[in-house]
């Protein structure tokens, strides 16, 4: 597939990786933020973005669930990239010479163990690729970077230690953002159906929206609640479902949950990543 798709960071980020791994026949642009890729897809100057929403490890990722809404994209695939963690240092430099590792904050507890192991304090960045392209500059074997395999071969960097994250099992989700929705795919394993609501204000209005999933045999996979403009008292759900509107369950859960609901909006309908049940079994 050709074509230019966005994503937030720099050359080398994971989103970076997803987009590599994900629609590898792209160009990937880097975006400053989730905003500007969001708007430069919008605008028509790339085809797609690539957004990430959670993570095994860390959770959700903070404002996408605010973002999605109003971004006026929607939904067309998923992408599940397993983050693996290398330490990257400037060519010829052994392990033995590291000192510090540069990274941002949620990949340092994410290989603790191996740090500690081999004495390598951590040193906080805004971004794991900014990491390796500092490493790059600094030319000191005693300055590593925590960041990606796409990372090293940007920045001409040595992998010094390959996959070193004390978690196995840590994948991040991303979801590929495009202009137009395409509701006539289907997947080979399955489709996913992503949607925003708000309850109506009466007595057990959630309990009652969600009644219809399960009497009709459809599987929630994810809702959350979060609050929008500032108001404790407005409340919006997200939620993804097994399955596609067309899907005869799916209509009637939907009609029920429209009942009950002050407003409805649907994001994307999508094939399933194959490696969403990989993850679900751990």
């Amino acid at each position: 597939m050709t074509g230019r798709i966005a994503f937030q960071g720099e050359l080398g980020a994971y989103s970076h990786q997803a987009c590599h791994d994900a629609r590898p026949g792209m160009e990937a642009v880097p975006c400053r933020t989730f905003e500007d890729a969001i708007e430069l897809c919008r605008k028509g100057e790339v085809d797609l973005a690539m957004l990430p929403v959670e993570n095994t490890t860390y959770g959700r990722v903070a404002d996408i669930h605010r973002l999605l809404p109003e971004s006026g994209l929607h939904i067309v695939d998923e992408a599940f990239v397993r983050v693996h963690i290398n330490l990257l240092g400037v060519p010829g430099t052994k392990l033995e010479q590291v000192k510090r590792a540069h990274c941002h904050l949620v990949l340092l507890p994410q290989c603790a163990s191996f740090l500690r192991d081999n004495d390598i304090a951590g040193v906080v960045s805004s971004d794991n690729a900014r990491a390796a392209r500092e490493v790059a500059e600094m030319g000191n074997p005693e300055d590593a970077a925590l960041a990606s395999d796409l990372a090293a071969d940007v920045y001409g960097l040595d992998i010094l230690a390959r996959h070193i994250e004390d978690h196995k099992h840590n994948t991040t989700r991303f979801l590929i953002m495009a202009r137009e929705p395409d509701l006539k795919r289907r997947g080979s394993s399955g489709m996913m159906t992503t949607f925003v609501f708000r309850v109506r204000n009466i007595p057990a209005a959630l309990y009652k929206a969600m009644g219809g999933f399960a009497t009709n045999g459809v599987n929630m996979t994810k809702l959350e609640s979060y609050m929008v403009d500032g108001s404790f008292t407005a409340t919006q759900f997200y939620a993804d479902i097994e399955g596609h509107p067309d899907d005869r369950n799916v209509q009637l859960a939907l009609e029920e949950l429209r009942y009950f609901t002050s407003q409805m909006k649907l994001l994307g309908v999508y094939p399933a990543d194959p490696r969403r049940h990989e993850v679900a079994k751990g």
